[in-house]
């Protein structure tokens, strides 16, 4: 009997009881779309997380060994921008300060905001200019602010909104777009390192990070040794944000609550579809014998049992991603600040847990045709 036969027949038993096909369908959509759903909400998070590495864009950041995630840092010593400017293999460092700020709208409300503190000289880390000019931030009492949804909590200013910070005027000169959104869900204000250090109290030590540039890529593992000599760490871009993914996965209680809702979502779709697919093969009994009967080899029967499953994994597959995809499309549009994003990698590793369900159903429903005697389905 030829491959492609024995597909036929294996697609048409599947699709004409439409009852069971339904059911295999749900199970594995629904275990599709809770699985990318849950992976996309992780997705976004940790992409929010280190927002601020992927906005500064700087190749190499130095940080205190204490540092887990960029908005909480722990302040350098001033000597260490000396130290590092001075190292075999820098071509460039400045000082960067991430901190946080109550400002004082001029509706007397007040709003907790973020803070970023670019270098003086180079404005090193600087934002994409939406309105304004990036030289204008050198005025006097001068902020930028992100344009991004959390904007409308300092009352949607425009060029010249004034308010104050820690009884500082501040003037807004620009509005400025990023890559990345804040997961802390406040509005993001740049200004220079030295105004932020003067107007935001804080510890003896101001120097929230050193970003550096490298002469070449292979002097970043020199760079590495002579800051770890000084007690202090420095890592890679993809470093710092691989730490950052490290912290929310293994260090809170995320990780472990999308983690649970996976293998939950997995558990489901496995007893939906292995019970369902089960009892379609009972049902379809009599004509797998009928098949064996006429001259099915076993071969043949695991193969049409197999694409059974895998047409009903990959089409539940489609469907359940397209759902996901359809919500996280919609929440977007009603809630901006939603955070989920769809990845090639939560995207696999669905592909790869249906690819996993599919086969432990097919081995529920091979183990049970290669034991039919033709025999046995005629003489009943």
């Amino acid at each position: 009997m030829q491959s492609t036969g024995i597909m036929r027949i294996g697609f048409r038993l599947l699709v004409n009881d439409k009852a069971k096909f339904s059911a295999l369908l749900v199970g594995i959509v629904f275990a599709v779309f809770l699985m990318t759903q849950m992976t996309a909400m992780f997705a976004g998070i940790l992409n929010r997380a280190h927002s601020i590495i992927t906005n500064i864009g700087a190749e190499m950041w130095v940080i205190d060994p204490a540092v887990n995630t960029p908005n909480a840092a722990f302040p350098l010593p001033n000597f260490l921008l000396d130290a590092v400017l001075s190292m075999d293999g820098v071509q460039y460092a400045a000082p960067l300060y991430v901190g946080g700020a109550q400002v004082r709208l001029a509706s007397g409300v007040y709003q907790s905001v973020s803070v970023v503190g670019l270098d003086d000289a180079s404005l090193f880390g600087r934002p994409h200019m939406e309105k304004g000019d990036i030289l204008d931030i050198y005025a006097d009492n001068a902020f930028l602010v992100v344009d991004d949804p959390e904007i409308a909590k300092l009352e949607h200013p425009t060029i010249g909104t004034t308010f104050e910070i820690n009884d500082f005027r501040g003037v807004v000169v620009g509005l400025a777009n990023v890559s990345a959104n804040g997961l802390n869900g406040v509005p993001t204000l740049y200004t220079t390192y030295s105004r932020a250090v003067e107007y935001i109290p804080g510890t003896r030590f101001t120097l929230s990070y050193i970003l550096v540039r490298p002469k070449s890529p292979a002097a970043i593992p020199a760079i590495k040794r002579q800051v770890a000599q000084l007690g202090y760490i420095a890592l890679t871009k993809n470093e710092f944000n691989q730490r950052v993914a490290n912290f929310y996965t293994y260090q809170t209680g995320i990780g472990t609550n999308i983690l649970l809702m996976t293998i939950i979502s997995f558990i489901v779709g496995v007893s939906i579809s292995g019970q369902t697919f089960y009892s379609f093969v009972l049902e379809n009994l009599d004509k797998f014998g009928a098949l064996k009967a006429i001259g099915a080899k076993g071969s043949e029967l695991v193969k049409m049992i197999l694409f059974m499953a895998a047409f009903t994994a990959l089409t539940g597959y489609g469907i359940g991603v397209g759902l996901v995809t359809l919500v996280i499309t919609l929440a977007k549009r009603t809630l901006p600040n939603y955070a989920a994003i769809t990845t090639f990698w939560n995207l696999a590793f669905s592909f790869t847990m249906v690819l996993l369900i599919a086969a432990i159903s097919s081995y529920i429903g091979i183990r049970k045709v290669l034991r039919i005697e033709p025999f046995d389905i005629f003489r009943g």
